[in-house]
């Protein structure tokens, strides 16, 4: 029977070489947010990457939070819509928008492997017409805003609709404004040389961004009272 302290020993040994190869089995897409493979541990690139994304799970347990109030209010409302109004309502002009946004995911993750490839200009003209796109849906947001027919304390249906919105819509703009800058910096020259966290952490900002839109819509237009 082979002595338990040496086999622990070889457990041990093989532990690195087992979780390397768990690791090469995830998609691409899962790697990277890692601090192992695509985030490779060893530099500060990778070290940096997986704390932004430690920062963005706990931006999502902040919507969560809201998910499940909203949840519980119109669960628990008997008279959600006060007498005339009608509530948020899906239409030809918010499903637009709300494709102009997902669509921009494509794009910046587009622009981000064009950088990876060293081609400058595409990356930074991708990346121009992402924020474009950002601000094309603040913009459609507040239009949207300006022609409801309830306001901010209008009973819970106007609190909970232009809290969420809200609070989404700072984060587009965040990621408009972190997107301008990294754009700027890309003129910079030699600003690449040791990596590009800048762009890697606000293309993921940008994809949670729209993860966020996706449950919002959900719950805001495609849930009917």
């Amino acid at each position: 029977m082979e002595n338990p302290i040496d086999l622990l020993e070889e457990i041990l040994d093989e532990s690195p070489i087992r979780l390397d190869k768990l690791r090469r089995s995830l998609p691409n897409w899962l790697q990277r947010f890692l601090p192992i493979g695509g985030g490779n541990a060893e530099d500060e690139h990778g070290r940096t990457l997986f704390g932004f994304t430690v920062f963005l799970l706990s931006e999502s347990i902040v919507f969560l939070s809201f998910f499940f109030t909203y949840i519980a209010l119109r669960l628990t409302s008997a008279n959600w819509l006060p007498p005339g109004v009608s509530g948020p309502e899906l239409s030809a002009f918010t499903i637009f928008n709300t494709v102009v946004l997902l669509s921009s995911s494509f794009v910046i993750q587009s622009a981000e492997n064009a950088l990876k490839r060293r081609k400058i200009t595409r990356f930074r003209l991708l990346w121009l017409i992402t924020s474009v796109m950002g601000i094309y849906f603040l913009i459609g947001q507040a239009i949207e805003w300006n022609n409801l027919n309830f306001g901010l304390t209008t009973g819970l249906v106007g609190g909970t609709f232009y809290v969420l919105t809200g609070f989404h819509g700072l984060h587009v703009l965040v990621g408009v404004l972190l997107q301008i800058l990294m754009l700027i910096r890309s003129f910079i020259r030699g600003n690449y040389n040791k990596g590009h966290f800048g762009v890697s952490a606000t293309t993921l900002f940008w994809h949670f961004v729209d993860v966020i839109w996706v449950i919002l819509f959900s719950l805001l237009y495609l849930w009917q009272p």
